[in-house]
């Protein structure tokens, strides 16, 4: 077994997560110079940059989805984690990876989609939001359910105080299910979605 692939843009707080919970992490790969390399570094897990270059019109999708897919191979990683991810990926990594990159969504989905799922959540008035751990296609945020947790909405809550409670069960959960997808091994090597 290779290990887990994971990949960042950020604090890193979510890579720090599965490594504390002593996941087999092959390699880090980020998209942008972040702290969540650093975090890599210092637990001595190897860490590539696959630096998107532009974030405009000309941004050629399926080149950095072979780059990002290469650099995971290089390090033998058997299953992705997408933590913080900046960048949708396309095909090519679904193709390379079929069912086994997985996404943590701060919503319990299929609600509140998309990058602003948390004020959305706010905005929409709900009692409850939640964490939700998928299976990644091509189609964002809309992969098989692992694991949902429900979270709370308090009527002083901000985006920010709200988000951090999320945070709070995503750091627990995502392990989780990941460790429970890498138990499987005989389901993964197959591409059948877990049961």
């Amino acid at each position: 077994m290779g290990g887990l692939g994971v990949l960042v843009s950020g604090s890193g707080t979510i890579l720090r997560a599965i490594l504390e919970a002593g996941l087999p992490v092959a390699v880090v790969v980020s998209d942008r110079p972040c702290a969540a390399l650093d975090i890599a570094a210092d637990a001595g897990v190897p860490a590539r940059l696959v630096k998107r270059t532009s974030f405009g019109a000309d941004f050629d999708r399926d080149a950095y989805t072979q780059d990002v897919v290469d650099a995971l191979r290089s390090h033998g990683a058997d299953l992705v984690a997408m933590a913080g991810f900046g960048t949708v990926l396309g095909k090519a990594a679904h193709d390379a990876y079929p069912q086994r990159i997985v996404n943590t969504h701060p919503a319990l989905l299929p609600a509140f989609k998309g990058w602003h799922a948390v004020e959305d959540a706010l905005a929409a008035g709900v009692k409850v939001t939640g964490c939700t751990v998928h299976l990644a296609t091509v189609e964002v945020d809309d992969g098989p359910i692992l694991a949902q947790e429900a979270v709370e909405v308090r009527d002083n809550d901000t985006v920010a105080s709200l988000h951090e409670r999320i945070k709070e069960v995503e750091r627990r959960l995502y392990p989780a299910a990941l460790r429970d997808l890498m138990a499987r091994p005989g389901d993964r090597e197959q591409g059948a979605p877990p049961s």
